[in-house]
Formats: C-alpha cells, sequence, structure tokens
C-alpha cells in the first residue's frame, strides 16, 4: 500500500466496570479495565465483515485473580490481555449477555446497547449483567465466606466474543478486590467499553 493511501487517523478503545448491589445502591467495584487489543482488533473485523462472530456474547466471572497472604495483604495479578489464547486465571461461571441470543435468560437485564451522541467522535457500548439472587447454582447462602478462592467469590472477569466452534476470544479483562455471590444478594455489573476514533495529526 502507497502512501496515498495511508490513514493517520486511529482508534483508541477504554474500558470500565461498575459492579453494585441494586438494592442497596452499594458500589461494590468502580475501576478501569485492560483491554485484550489482538483479539479486539479480530473481533472489529469479524463484526464490519459481517462473519457471524466475533460481537460481545458473555460475560466471564473467576476467582483466580488475587492472592491474600497470612497477614491480610492482597496481591494483584496483571489482566491477561496478550495472546490470541488468554482467559481469566480461573473462570468459574459465565453468562449470556447478547440480548439476541436464544441462550439469554433474561435479555431485559442482561444486554448489549450502544449510545452515542451526534456529533461525537466516540460510541459506547454498555454491557449490562444481572446475577440474580438464585444464580450462581451452589452459592453460599450468605455473604460471609471465611475463603477468598470459594468458587463464587469473584475477583477477575472479562468479556467474551462469540464464536460459533468454541470458547470465544477474550476481549477485556479486569481484576479487583474479591466479591461474593451469595444468595442473599444481587450483583449488578454495569461494562463499558469505549470506541472513539482519533484525528490525525
Amino acid at each position: 500500500m502507497t502512501d496515498n493511501f495511508k490513514d493517520t487517523n486511529g482508534t483508541l478503545i477504554q474500558g470500565h466496570i461498575k459492579i453494585s448491589d441494586p438494592t442497596s445502591g452499594e458500589i461494590l467495584i468502580d475501576k478501569r479495565n485492560a483491554i485484550h487489543y489482538e483479539n479486539m482488533s479480530i473481533s472489529l473485523a469479524e463484526s464490519l465483515a459481517n462473519a457471524g462472530q466475533g460481537f460481545i456474547y458473555e460475560m466471564a466471572f473467576g476467582n483466580g485473580g488475587t492472592s491474600i497472604d497470612p497477614t491480610g495483604i492482597i496481591t494483584y495479578l496483571t489482566p491477561n490481555s496478550t495472546g490470541t489464547n488468554a482467559s481469566l486465571y480461573n473462570q468459574t461461571y459465565s453468562k449470556v449477555v447478547d440480548d439476541r441470543s436464544v441462550n439469554n435468560i433474561d435479555p431485559t437485564r442482561n444486554k448489549v446497547e450502544t449510545r452515542h451522541v451526534s456529533g461525537t467522535n466516540y460510541t459506547d457500548i454498555l454491557v449490562s449483567c444481572l446475577l440474580d439472587y438464585g444464580e450462581p447454582s451452589g452459592q453460599d447462602a450468605l455473604d460471609n465466606a471465611a475463603e477468598i478462592n470459594s468458587l463464587y467469590v469473584f475477583d477477575e472477569l472479562g468479556l467474551v466474543a462469540y464464536n460459533p466452534n468454541g470458547t470465544g476470544r477474550l476481549l477485556t479483562h479486569v481484576i479487583f478486590h474479591p466479591v461474593q455471590k451469595s444468595l442473599n444478594r444481587l450483583i449488578q455489573i454495569d461494562y463499558t467499553v469505549r470506541i472513539q476514533s482519533l484525528s490525525g495529526v
């Protein structure tokens, strides 16, 4: 390709996650996340090419993102954002958030939306996911787990792209202070991915 066709514009992708208890209004986690740029580039290309895959499909949850020493100090691992086969450190649960999928059991509360303000150079993808009282199956009755490595004491999650042939690619990964999902609480996850066009210089 010659310089005559070279476009000096670029794209910036940023992610932000908020985890809250919708009954009390308490915000449990509010932070930015890591983008897996290689997998995201593949998904953007597949989506634009109408390849039938690459779009956001699942939210994956795990409990392998942190460790706590005997004195109570928490060590946070580095998010997995390289290698096309990247995954959570220890995935223990996942939920379909694609509201067009027949596998989404509650598409009004687990969904993917796009939001754009006319005249701006960015568009937000808002992924909403609600972990209801009865899910996941096998969770503790109360949020007082003594061990942070319990299956549903989550400290990592990510967005996963759709792949009809198996496990989809990890698009984002965030590691945070452990949060327990138990029968006595709802957990709402609002995950925003902003795609912004950058003008050339």
